[in-house]
């Protein structure tokens, strides 16, 4: 039966940041720094919106998994998120639930909780109630492909405004390079700063452990993905033989992985990727997991939805910073001072620009 808040059309956008060259970590080569913005449209006319990171990668498959699962969405009631949750992963479960129909699934979900919140006008972090009015933020990059004077530029620009951590990257093919680079980090910022370091499963066992154990002096806060995300013996060795904080998490489409790490006691920050673990639901299902080992959470990448989520547990610790969709959006996040703060507009709080979108047919 249609009501105001039936899910009556849906449409599918491309945007693209401004990237001046490529960047790299220890594994990737990014040549695209684009965007899938999906609004979804309720019979009052409300339009819920959502967007996931793509960069290059398999333009046509993404697409086509938004084209299979969008019209089975038709008709819900837009707070029904967990009916449709479940619909779409029958729908998906001959193929795999953990792949790229995972992502069209999230940013269904995420839309949908945008209309709702903007049709009670409320924030959605209102909706999930609150712990703090604020989180910690951490600028991240420092890429690879960086030269020294781009590294530090970049770092000392997160600290002129007013940023109390970075993350840097490493799983160079020496790690004394990447030992070197961090030292470098230390001194720019001074000790005031954490810093974190990211190898985005690029390293070997031996080599992490040469890494972890050559830094210990620049007191890293912690090493997120060393190791292959499924060599959770690798990273209980690990954490062993350095003592060192890991940080493991966006590479999983559900809490088993975490599962793994917490009874291994190989994890000390929890990072889910709201896309990849499918929904809001899923994503607060993790971070309570997580709470119940007393680890806390700190996601992957989404500030814009993070931030609201991340105020919302008990066990929230902060939120990742890159920049890349401010100039296409009406309202950048206020971040100030080291902290993020949620939107208060209703929904997510903000939106793409139409200027921006090049629109998708489906």
């Amino acid at each position: 039966m249609s009501s105001a808040i039936t899910i009556r059309d849906y449409k599918l956008y491309k945007a693209t940041a401004t990237l001046k060259k490529p960047i790299a970590d220890a594994t990737h080569t990014l040549h695209e720094i684009s965007f899938l913005v999906l609004r979804l449209r309720l019979d009052n006319g409300v339009v819920g919106e959502s967007y996931l990171l793509s960069f290059q990668y398999s333009p046509e498959a993404i697409r086509g998994a938004f084209r299979d699962l969008l019209p089975h969405v038709k008709g819900f009631a837009v707070n029904e998120m967990g009916q449709v949750f479940n619909k779409l992963n029958n729908l998906s479960e001959y193929f795999g639930n953990q792949g790229i129909n995972r992502w069209a699934q999230a940013a269904i979900n995420i839309a949908m909780w945008d209309a709702w919140g903007k049709y009670l006008n409320q924030p959605v972090g209102k909706l999930l109630g609150t712990y703090r009015d604020k989180c910690s933020i951490y600028g991240s990059g420092g890429w690879i492909s960086y030269s020294i004077d781009e590294l530090i530029e970049e770092v000392s620009g997160y600290k002129s405004r007013g940023f109390s951590a970075v993350k840097i990257k490493v799983g160079s093919a020496d790690w004394r390079t990447d030992a070197e680079r961090l030292k470098l980090v230390r001194e720019a910022v001074g000790n005031g700063i954490n810093i974190m370091m990211d190898a985005n499963q690029g390293m070997t066992l031996p080599a992490a452990i040469q890494l972890a154990n050559a830094v210990n002096d620049l007191d890293i806060f912690w090493f997120e993905e060393p190791l292959n995300h499924q060599d959770f013996d690798g990273y209980q060795s690990l954490k062993q033989h350095t003592g060192i904080s890991l940080a493991m998490g966006e590479r999983e489409y559900d809490t088993l992985p975490l599962l793994q790490l917490l009874q291994r006691k190989a994890i000390d920050i929890w990072q889910p990727d709201l896309l990849r673990i499918g929904s809001v639901e899923a994503w607060r299902e993790s971070a309570a997991l997580a709470n119940s080992y007393h680890v806390p959470v700190l996601p992957h990448y989404y500030k814009d939805y993070d931030v609201s989520l991340v105020c919302s547990i008990p066990n929230g610790l902060g939120v990742e910073s890159f920049d890349w969709i401010d100039p296409l959006i009406d309202e950048p996040m206020l971040v100030k001072d080291g902290f993020a703060f949620p939107r208060q507009g209703a929904g997510w709080g903000f939106n793409f620009i139409d200027d921006c979108l090049t629109e998708i047919k489906l």
